[in-house]
């Protein structure tokens, strides 16, 4: 057996030991011998393995079945520049704590900076992105390899999931592979290729914290941010507190959740209030939380039970593993707000009764998706539509690392291949635009039942709600922010033969909402970016005179 071949099966085969259940591949010449390692491993029924032809969405695709699955995913790639298009999906994999694992191929070293074909310095392409980055050496048929190999590969995985650290992100192996690339007829090999009789070859075991105790007392808020989980519905139930759960948090349910608490904070004097904060997650959607975060006067606890904590206001007082509440707030503050939630919620509907806007259709959605049902939100206006609709306690996946609209669609194909039901998206004309690669999927390739709702401004309509949407920098507002792109939309998914519908009422909406959704179709939302402005403020003097 030739290294590469052997390298590339002891890899694969450690991989699954470790936990890898499904794995994401970009077609290349030099990384052959994962490519049939791990086709192999699927014709096998070991994992699944899903190919793209575009790097970028082989990395976001690998997100969507990390948040699906909650387990580790590799991507492989060949040397050059298909490495460096890894880049968005790794910064949103470290700011996110997803556990990607990066398998970079590479010629060897002594072809770089030669001016050999496809060869640059992958060595920490992706900087301090990644929580672990080696170079295994270039494989060789010597005795001792297989140990390199099969440990190098548990270190990886477990420091990709953050076994020791609590701390889980990316990894980056670059893996330097030498001709020839394909099986050759010798199967000889100086040590047995095989791993352990059973499991990984090495097991890592977590470490533990004890959690920290908080007493009821100070008017205290909870504020769940992207990936905040249960914890904090819990905690805030225990402490009888106020709950703000981004859509998200995976923590949007219970009693103690304020729907409304955006508006309530920016419109109403209820937030000059709130004494002390417990920041759950990763918060980003709303200003009015930032500035919240950010004053002098309440007291801010980080519960991270990972190495690194959110604190963009500079403020906390304290960051925690965990926490035990000690009590339970016995005034009423958590009635207050339940009952101010509960006055605004008809005002809303109101102000949205009239037309398809953002928040209008993302209610509807929300409503059809249901308890059991998973969504996937993308960045920018779409997130803080969904925001705004009632609570439903819907598991909802989005890429809040950095927040950014690369990869949505490629992640909502990975998050839906990851479900058991069907699946439902959210996005907006231009996230659906940059990954309309997401829907570039082979014939032989596992097609999920997914659902995906663009709503179509034309443009980058988020800004109409910020600065640079007032009357101030009209004159350049177009061009510079609005971006009008005139794409039809209809054509684009006829290019990929994914079946489309364009909606124009409430009524039509909801019809092509609750169809059986069977593999990946489209529904278009034409809404008109020039209200968006205006329907801020209308939410906005709605609930300031309750």
């Amino acid at each position: 057996m030739n290294p590469s071949t052997a390298f590339a099966t002891v890899v694969v085969d450690e991989l699954i030991r470790s936990g890898v259940r499904e794995a994401v591949l970009a077609p290349g010449s030099r990384s052959t011998p994962l490519a049939l390692a791990l086709a192999a491993a699927d014709r096998d029924g070991r994992l699944r393995l899903h190919v793209r032809i575009d790097e970028r969405t082989a990395g976001f695709l690998a997100l969507g079945l990390i948040r699906g699955t909650g387990l580790p995913v590799p991507v492989v790639t060949t040397s050059g520049t298909a490495v460096a298009n890894l880049y968005p999906a790794v910064l949103e994999a470290s700011h996110s704590g997803l556990p990607l694992i990066v398998l970079s191929a590479d010629r060897p070293p002594e072809l770089r900076g030669t001016g050999a074909n496809q060869t640059t310095d992958q060595l920490k392409v992706f900087g301090d992105a990644v929580r672990l980055f080696h170079e295994l050496g270039t494989p060789s048929k010597q005795v001792g390899q297989v140990a390199y190999w099969r440990s190098q590969i548990a270190r990886a995985v477990s420091t990709a999931v953050g076994a020791r650290t609590a701390d889980p992100g990316p990894v980056q192996l670059n893996c330097p592979l030498v001709e020839p690339l394909v099986p050759t007829e010798d199967d000889d090999w100086p040590e047995p290729l095989d791993g352990r009789s059973t499991g990984p070859w090495t097991s890592v075991h977590a470490t533990a914290a004890q959690p920290s105790a908080v007493a009821a007392g100070p008017k205290t808020v909870v504020v769940a941010g992207d990936g905040a989980s249960q914890a904090a519905r819990l905690a805030a139930e225990a402490g009888g507190w106020p709950l703000f759960a981004e859509p998200s948090s995976r923590a949007r349910t219970g009693p103690a959740v304020i729907s409304a608490y955006r508006l309530l904070l920016a419109a109403t004097t209820m937030g000059d209030e709130i004494e002390r904060v417990l920041v759950f997650g990763h918060p980003t959607l709303s200003r009015p939380i930032s500035k919240l975060l950010a004053r002098e006067d309440v007291e801010v606890i980080v519960v991270a039970p990972t190495g690194l904590w959110p604190d963009s206001g500079r403020r906390a007082r304290s960051v925690v593993t965990g926490l035990e509440v000690i009590g339970t707030d016995s005034t009423d503050w958590l009635t207050r707000w339940q009952e101010a939630d509960q006055l605004a919620r008809p005002a809303i509907d109101k102000v949205l009764a009239d037309g398809l806007s953002g928040p209008a259709v993302a209610a509807v959605l929300g409503e059809v998706v249901g308890a059991d049902g998973m969504l996937v939100v993308a960045s920018s206006n779409p997130v803080r539509d969904l925001d705004l609709a009632p609570v439903v306690p819907i598991r909802t996946v989005a890429n809040r690392g950095l927040a950014g609209i690369d990869g949505t669609l490629s992640t909502a194909v990975g998050a839906a291949l990851a479900n058991a039901g069907a699946t439902y998206a959210l996005v907006g004309d231009l996230a659906f635009l940059h990954d309309a690669n997401g829907l570039v999927i082979g014939p032989a390739e596992p097609r999920p039942d997914l659902r995906i709702v663009v709503l179509n401004d034309n443009g980058g309509g988020i800004f109409a709600t910020l600065e640079q949407g007032s009357t101030d920098h009209a004159d350049y507002f177009e061009r510079v922010f609005g971006t009008p792109h005139n794409v039809d939309l209809a054509a684009l998914c006829a290019a990929t033969g994914t079946p489309y519908r364009l909606v124009d009422t409430a009524v039509e909406l909801r019809d092509a909402l609750v169809r059986t959704v069977e593999g990946i179709d489209v529904v278009e939302v034409r809404v008109d970016r020039s209200t968006h402005r205006d329907l801020q403020a209308e939410l906005h003097t709605a609930v300031s005179q309750l």
